[in-house]
């Protein structure tokens, strides 16, 4: 089946018969895009089913879905599936005033509502009250501040963090442990693999990028980490988020997360860029009052110096995709302009 329509109606409709049919096609979605051109995901029914009810499984719950994420991504498609499965048409939240209204129009009872890291942190500062009625907030789509899930566990709101792409039918990790039937490995180059009924088919056009990312009945990620004594899986960021500078690894992310700690910051990323005397710069950018010294200095008493940014980009807002991620190929740009 081709992708459908992005309007959220539009996608209810057609999922509601895609579940509903006798021998459904698989179902394609494409990927945000946010490191390069957009992929093409084939899931089964049978995968997206799997994953829809071991969800519900580890929540501990059903019900109706506030839809807040763009239905024709992954993780849209299954806040979608989550609802119609509970036997409840799911609530766009764009055909509301605001999210009190949305939520108010879910009715009593146990509600659900799947958010990226943005969309938390906003709504924690315009309505918390009304989130704080949900039976689980599910979160992913990037890194998670430790700081954002305290000031959300302290306004009662119920933060479950995820982990997963399209290529595993959405989110197939929670709280860094996998779902029921859901196995996770890390290779000995500290790449993530994942294996069970989650996973896709392949790529729509492209066998050649299929076989080399499904192999052996595990899909091998895009993303470093590492398993905790206890079993839980701790995400470090991109396979390529691993900036080489100068000779040195250093972990974007991790850079990333401690520049978010320092008061003057109200976001940050950082990234790698090409650069002819270090290889590779390491570029941090920055929404907020803070010079690349300060920046330097923040991130050294925490961190070995040369983890240090060595380009700083001062910004009103990160740049955000459809799906919330950040647009890690604008972000490349405005380094390179203004680096020349």
């Amino acid at each position: 089946m081709d992708p459908v329509d992005r309007q959220a109606g539009t996608v209810v409709d057609a999922v509601a018969g895609w579940l509903a049919a006798d021998a459904p096609e698989p179902w394609v979605v494409e990927t945000s895009g946010s490191t390069g051109a957009p992929k093409r995901v084939v899931l089964s029914r049978d995968a997206v089913l799997a994953s829809v009810r071991a969800s519900a499984r580890r929540v501990g719950g059903t019900g109706p879905w506030l839809l807040a994420l763009p239905a024709a991504y992954v993780a849209g498609l299954q806040v979608v599936c989550r609802s119609l499965v509970a036997g409840h048409r799911p609530v766009p939240l764009d055909a509301h005033g605001s999210f009190a209204e949305a939520t108010a129009a879910m009715g009593p009872g146990d509600r659900f509502v799947s958010l990226v890291p943005t969309q938390l942190y906003r709504l924690l500062e315009t309505d918390a009250a009304s989130l704080a009625t949900f039976h689980t907030v599910l979160l992913g789509g990037g890194p998670i501040d430790p700081a954002l899930r305290r000031r959300a566990a302290d306004a009662g709101v119920h933060v479950v963090a995820t982990y997963g792409s399209a290529e595993t039918a959405g989110g197939c990790v929670y709280d860094g442990v996998a779902l029921d039937g859901v196995a996770v490995a890390i290779d000995a180059d500290g790449r993530v693999r994942i294996a069970g009924p989650t996973l896709f088919e392949g790529y729509d056009g492209e066998p050649e990028l299929t076989a080399r990312v499904l192999v052996d009945g595990w899909f091998r990620t895009a993303d470093a980490g590492r398993l905790d004594d206890d079993g839980r899986l701790q995400v470090l960021g991109r396979i390529d988020d691993m900036v080489v500078s100068g000779g040195v690894n250093v972990p974007a992310p991790a850079v990333a997360a401690r520049l978010r700690e320092h008061p003057d910051v109200g976001a940050a990323e950082v990234l790698g860029v090409p650069d002819e005397e270090w290889g590779n710069r390491v570029v941090a950018f920055v929404v907020g009052p803070v010079s690349l010294d300060a920046a330097r200095d923040w991130v050294a008493d925490a961190h070995p110096r040369s983890w240090a940014p060595r380009q700083l980009v001062s910004l009103d807002a990160i740049p955000l995709l459809g799906n919330g991620k950040p647009d890690r190929l604008a972000l490349r740009h405005s380094a390179v302009e203004e680096w020349a």
